[in-house]
Protein backbone atom coordinates (compact mmCIF):
# COMPACT_ATOMS: atom_id res chain seq x y z
CA UNK A 1 0.00 0.00 0.00
CA UNK A 2 1.35 3.45 -1.03
CA UNK A 3 1.84 6.12 1.66
CA UNK A 4 -0.99 8.99 1.38
CA UNK A 5 -0.26 12.60 0.64
CA UNK A 6 -0.08 13.60 4.43
CA UNK A 7 2.64 11.06 5.00
CA UNK A 8 4.66 12.26 2.30
CA UNK A 9 3.88 15.58 3.24
CA UNK A 10 5.71 14.79 6.91
CA UNK A 11 8.68 13.13 5.09
CA UNK A 12 9.17 16.18 3.01
CA UNK A 13 8.60 18.86 6.45
CA UNK A 14 10.82 16.04 8.49
CA UNK A 15 13.77 16.46 5.56
CA UNK A 16 13.86 20.65 5.56
CA UNK A 17 13.48 20.48 9.01
CA UNK A 18 16.81 18.23 9.23
CA UNK A 19 18.51 20.36 7.05
CA UNK A 20 19.17 17.27 4.53
CA UNK A 21 20.65 17.42 1.04
CA UNK A 22 18.81 15.62 -1.62
CA UNK A 23 21.47 13.14 -1.98
CA UNK A 24 21.37 12.66 1.91
CA UNK A 25 17.65 11.73 2.22
CA UNK A 26 17.50 9.24 -1.16
CA UNK A 27 20.34 7.44 0.29
CA UNK A 28 18.67 7.25 3.85
CA UNK A 29 15.91 5.86 1.84
CA UNK A 30 18.05 3.63 -0.61
CA UNK A 31 20.01 2.48 2.49
CA UNK A 32 16.88 1.77 5.20
CA UNK A 33 14.36 0.86 3.08
CA UNK A 34 15.45 0.04 -0.76
CA UNK A 35 13.15 2.31 -1.92
CA UNK A 36 14.66 5.64 -4.05
CA UNK A 37 11.89 7.62 -3.94
CA UNK A 38 9.21 7.98 -1.27
CA UNK A 39 6.35 7.45 -3.65
CA UNK A 40 7.88 3.62 -3.57
CA UNK A 41 7.70 3.80 0.37
CA UNK A 42 5.24 1.48 2.10
CA UNK A 43 3.59 1.92 5.76
CA UNK A 44 6.43 -0.23 7.21
CA UNK A 45 8.95 1.99 4.85
CA UNK A 46 7.59 5.24 6.16
CA UNK A 47 7.92 3.77 10.08
CA UNK A 48 11.46 2.98 9.45
CA UNK A 49 12.28 6.03 7.57
CA UNK A 50 10.56 8.12 10.22
CA UNK A 51 12.23 6.60 13.42
CA UNK A 52 15.49 7.33 11.69
CA UNK A 53 14.53 11.23 10.97
CA UNK A 54 13.43 10.68 14.73
CA UNK A 55 16.60 9.51 15.86
CA UNK A 56 18.05 12.49 14.09
CA UNK A 57 16.23 15.20 15.97
CA UNK A 58 13.25 15.70 13.87
CA UNK A 59 9.91 15.83 16.90
CA UNK A 60 6.74 15.73 15.15
CA UNK A 61 4.35 18.54 16.21
CA UNK A 62 1.31 16.13 18.72
CA UNK A 63 -1.94 17.25 18.44
CA UNK A 64 -3.41 19.66 20.98
CA UNK A 65 -6.91 19.95 22.61
CA UNK A 66 -9.77 21.58 21.62
CA UNK A 67 -8.82 25.37 22.27
CA UNK A 68 -12.70 27.33 23.24
CA UNK A 69 -11.31 30.65 22.77
CA UNK A 70 -10.38 33.46 25.33
CA UNK A 71 -13.60 33.69 27.42
CA UNK A 72 -13.60 35.96 30.17
CA UNK A 73 -13.68 34.14 33.88
CA UNK A 74 -13.13 30.99 32.18
CA UNK A 75 -10.18 28.57 31.85
CA UNK A 76 -7.78 29.24 29.71
CA UNK A 77 -6.50 27.19 27.09
CA UNK A 78 -3.17 26.49 29.06
CA UNK A 79 -5.03 25.44 32.40
CA UNK A 80 -6.96 23.41 30.01
CA UNK A 81 -3.96 21.63 29.07
CA UNK A 82 -1.96 21.42 32.33
CA UNK A 83 -5.58 19.39 33.47
CA UNK A 84 -5.06 17.02 29.95
CA UNK A 85 -1.61 16.31 30.90
CA UNK A 86 -1.78 15.94 34.62
CA UNK A 87 -4.87 13.24 34.14
CA UNK A 88 -3.09 11.76 31.10
CA UNK A 89 0.38 11.25 33.92
CA UNK A 90 -2.29 10.15 36.89
CA UNK A 91 -3.60 7.78 34.67
CA UNK A 92 -0.67 6.40 32.85
CA UNK A 93 -2.61 7.31 29.44
CA UNK A 94 -5.10 4.65 29.82
CA UNK A 95 -8.33 6.82 30.61
CA UNK A 96 -9.01 9.79 28.24
CA UNK A 97 -11.60 12.69 27.83
CA UNK A 98 -14.34 10.81 28.60
CA UNK A 99 -12.97 9.76 31.60
CA UNK A 100 -11.40 12.63 32.99
CA UNK A 101 -15.13 14.51 32.03
CA UNK A 102 -16.83 12.03 33.96
CA UNK A 103 -14.32 12.70 37.04
CA UNK A 104 -15.17 16.83 36.14
CA UNK A 105 -18.79 16.08 36.48
CA UNK A 106 -18.16 13.80 39.81
CA UNK A 107 -16.06 16.49 41.64
CA UNK A 108 -16.51 19.53 40.09
CA UNK A 109 -19.99 19.60 38.54
CA UNK A 110 -19.01 20.05 35.13
CA UNK A 111 -19.43 17.91 32.22
CA UNK A 112 -15.95 19.34 30.22
CA UNK A 113 -13.16 21.20 30.89
CA UNK A 114 -15.33 24.25 28.23
CA UNK A 115 -17.30 24.94 31.32
CA UNK A 116 -14.82 25.63 33.88
CA UNK A 117 -14.24 28.81 35.32
CA UNK A 118 -10.52 29.76 36.35
CA UNK A 119 -11.05 29.15 39.55
CA UNK A 120 -12.47 25.81 39.07
CA UNK A 121 -9.37 24.70 36.82
CA UNK A 122 -7.45 26.31 39.76
CA UNK A 123 -8.54 23.78 41.97
CA UNK A 124 -8.69 20.88 39.49
CA UNK A 125 -4.78 21.19 38.57
CA UNK A 126 -4.22 21.20 42.43
CA UNK A 127 -6.67 18.10 42.84
CA UNK A 128 -5.13 16.19 40.14
CA UNK A 129 -1.34 17.17 41.61
CA UNK A 130 -2.28 15.61 44.62
CA UNK A 131 -3.78 12.67 42.99
CA UNK A 132 -1.00 12.04 41.46
CA UNK A 133 1.46 12.57 44.54
CA UNK A 134 -0.56 9.92 46.44
CA UNK A 135 -0.41 7.79 43.70
CA UNK A 136 3.30 7.75 43.71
Amino acid sequence: MTLSRKQLAILHVAKSKLGLSDNHYRGALVHLTGATSAKELDQSGFEIVMGYFEWMGFAPMKARGQDYGTRKGMASFAQCELIRALWAEYTRHVAGEDELNKWLLRSFQVSSLRFLTATRAAHAITALKAMKARAA
